[in-house]
């Protein structure tokens, strides 16, 4: 049995012949599996377990092919294992929201979709999907690459331009934690540790200590291993009408050049290079996990030049002063300059104070060792909890002497 497939515009959306509904988790065979290629052709044959519908994608600067389903589990699956093209760089997989998983192929070059069919074995129930590119010239690859419009598979708008809610001024203080990475952008690896699990399983163990201290709310901009776009973390903070946001992360430097816990305010410059290349890294996660940035709105496109950051960003500098007071009384380990400023997108509102800190660096042996410690965790986790209340007093304090 073969699905039917129509291309538009380089967009390929796969439904059965018949009209029959394709759903349920499917799982990919990679030893049955190959990426292959050489001069003007690339070839993708996946060996899935059962159908699932599917969409077919490119996107251009720099050139990559999109495959999104509903929904494949890659557990287990070393992606780039799969490639075998002298004109693919590299291929990611993973979840992409819930409901969602997608693949991304770097392609060395314009390589436009030709053919995408899916085949179903219907005595075994499995199928196999096959996608054919060809190359192109620049300008035709550019002409037919976009994220497609198609209903249902859409992630749901990022309302930027809805004014942030007015909050009770006796309001428990509303923390949001940005857990970084998530789904296919794993961030920084070590073995079999990813960054992305890391700092997901921290955000939840720096929530319940923030609400067993009492007087806050915790919001988390991702409860599972889903991606979460730069733009939609800033969203959620705004739309929650959030007092502070925090970006955890846990990074990694070449040859272990870095160690211990690092706080970021936001600058225009960066303070250092290492701190421009983090911020240059983490802002590409929506490009690496195959995301259009074509028309991203302001929020995370621009440095937003507004007067509300007069008085937001020096309570955001208070508040990182007070998180590497907090965490050097507790003990724990600092790097040997705690305080950078660098561009990251996710500290770009104009109106809530936001900081990014990174735990430690998972390319370094300790602190990758601590990272994983429970204990060593709780202590972060508590630490961090005493310096926003800290901070708490002190903005209140600074806020008085401003009416004043």
């Amino acid at each position: 049995m073969k699905l039917g497939w129509a291309i538009v515009a380089a967009i390929t959306l796969a439904l059965p012949a018949n009209g029959q509904e394709l759903g349920g988790l499917a799982r990919l065979d990679a030893d049955a599996s190959a990426i292959t290629g050489v001069r003007d052709k690339v070839k993708i044959d996946l060996a899935l377990s059962q159908g699932v519908p599917y969409r077919v994608f490119t996107l251009d600067d720099p050139p990559r092919l999109v495959l999104d389903f509903r929904e494949v589990n890659w557990t287990d699956v070393i992606a780039d294992r799969l490639n075998d093209a002298a004109n693919v760089s590299a291929v990611r997989v993973g979840g992409f929201r819930p409901g969602w998983s997608r693949m991304v192929v770097d392609l060395n070059g314009p390589f436009a979709l030709e053919t995408s069919a899916l085949d179903l074995d219907p005595q075994a129930g499995s199928a196999r999907l096959q996608v054919t590119l060809g190359r192109v010239n620049a300008a035709e690859f550019a002409a037919r690459s976009g994220a497609p419009a198609a209903q249902g598979w859409d992630l749901p708008p990022v309302d930027t331009a809805k004014e942030r809610p007015e909050r009770d001024p006796d309001a428990p203080l509303l923390i949001v934690l940005d857990p970084g990475h998530g789904g296919i952008d794993p961030g920084a690896e070590a073995g079999q540790v990813a960054e992305k699990d890391l700092m997901l399983s921290f955000a939840r163990q720096l929530k319940e200590a923030l609400l067993r201290a009492g007087g806050v709310e915790v919001v988390l901009t991702r409860e599972d291993d889903s991606f979460v776009s730069l733009e939609r973390r800033v969203a959620i903070a705004h739309r929650q009408g959030a007092d502070l946001f925090l970006s955890l992360h846990a990074d990694s430097l070449d040859e272990g050049r870095a160690r211990g816990a690092t706080v970021y305010a936001l600058s225009p410059d960066a303070s250092d290079a290492a701190s421009a290349a983090l911020a240059e890294r983490h802002d590409r996660a929506d490009m690496l996990a195959g995301v259009d940035l074509t028309g991203a709105d302001d929020i995370v496109a621009d440095v937003l030049m507004d007067l509300a950051r007069m008085e937001t960003q020096p309570r955001a500098e208070l508040l990182a002063r007070s998180l590497v007071r907090g965490i050097e009384e507790m003990g724990l380990p600092l790097n040997s300059r705690p305080l950078r400023a660098a561009s990251f997108s996710v500290l770009k509102s104009p109106d809530i104070p936001s900081i990014l800190l990174e735990l430690g660096f998972i390319s370094d042996g300790r602190d990758l060792d601590n990272l994983v410690d429970p204990e060593w965790r709780d202590r972060m986790a508590a630490a961090i909890t005493d310096a926003i209340r800290a901070w708490l007093i002190a903005d209140a304090a600074a806020a008085e002497l401003v009416r004043q």
